[in-house]
C-alpha cells in the first residue's frame, strides 16, 4: 500500500469522519457516505443508510480508493511529482474521476501548465445550485498549495475570491448588499489597515484627510 499522507491528511481534515452513513445532500437520499466519504465498499456494492464503520475501516476504504486514483493517474504518464499527485488525489477524491477526465487540468498539465491547472482547480467550489461552498474554498486553497510546492508556480488570482469580485464589479444591488454585508463583519482594525493598503482615499472616496475635516464643518 503507497503512502498518501498529504492527500490522506488532506481529505481527513475537511471531509471529517461520520462514523454512520448520512444521504447525500443534493437528494436526502442516495448515494450514502460513511467514514471519510466513502459511498462504495471494495466490494462494489453501495454504502445503504443506517450502516455505520469504524475509524480504522474509514481509513481501509479511503486508502483503497486511493490506490485506484493514484494507478489511474500513473497510466496518464504525466510525470508529477509526488505533492502535485497527491494534491490531485485530494482533488479527485472530492469531485469524481469522470469529472477529473471532462475538466482541462490534464491538457494542462501535459503542457506543463501547472499555473492553468492550479487556476481550473480553484473553480470547484460551487455546489449543484451554483452557490460557492465555504469548506470547499478552503480546501481548494491547501490542495493548491500542495499541488504547487514542488513546482515553478504561482498561486493563480482566480483562488482570490475578493479580487475576482473587484474585477467583476459593476455596482449592482446584489454587488453593493453583499459588500455591505461583509463589510459590516470584518473587525474595523483590519479593514483601516485595508483601506490605508488600498489607498482607498486617494482614489476619490475620501477627498479630504481627517485633519482637515474641522475646517470644512465649520466653512
Amino acid at each position: 500500500m503507497s503512502n498518501f499522507s498529504n492527500a490522506v491528511n488532506l481529505i481527513c481534515k475537511h471531509a471529517g469522519y461520520n462514523e454512520k452513513a448520512y444521504a447525500d445532500p443534493s437528494t436526502g437520499a442516495e448515494p450514502y457516505s460513511f467514514g471519510y466519504g466513502t459511498q462504495f465498499y471494495p466490494d462494489g456494492s453501495p454504502v445503504k443508510r443506517e450502516q455505520c464503520c469504524s475509524k480504522e475501516k474509514a481509513l481501509e476504504y479511503l486508502f483503497y480508493e486511493l490506490n485506484i486514483i493514484d494507478d489511474l493517474l500513473s497510466k496518464l504518464n504525466l510525470g508529477l511529482p509526488q505533492s502535485t499527485q497527491e494534491a490531485l488525489l485530494s482533488f479527485i477524491y472530492s469531485i469524481g474521476w469522470e469529472s477529473f477526465l471532462y475538466s482541462t487540468i490534464i491538457d494542462s498539465l501535459e503542457e506543463d501548465n501547472f499555473y492553468a491547472a492550479a487556476e481550473e482547480i480553484s473553480r470547484w467550489v460551487f455546489d449543484e445550485e451554483h452557490h460557492v461552498i465555504g469548506g470547499l474554498i478552503e480546501r481548494r486553497n491547501d490542495e493548491i498549495q500542495l499541488f504547487l510546492e514542488d513546482v515553478d508556480a504561482i498561486l493563480p488570482p482566480s483562488t482570490e475570491i475578493l479580487l475576482a469580485a473587484f474585477r467583476e464589479y459593476s455596482a449592482a444591488e446584489h454587488e453593493v448588499i453583499a459588500i455591505r454585508k461583509l463589510e459590516r463583519k470584518i473587525s474595523p482594525y483590519i479593514l483601516s489597515v485595508f483601506a490605508n493598503d488600498f489607498k482607498v482615499g486617494s482614489t476619490g472616496w475620501l477627498r479630504y484627510p481627517l485633519k482637515d475635516f474641522d475646517d470644512i464643518f465649520n466653512s
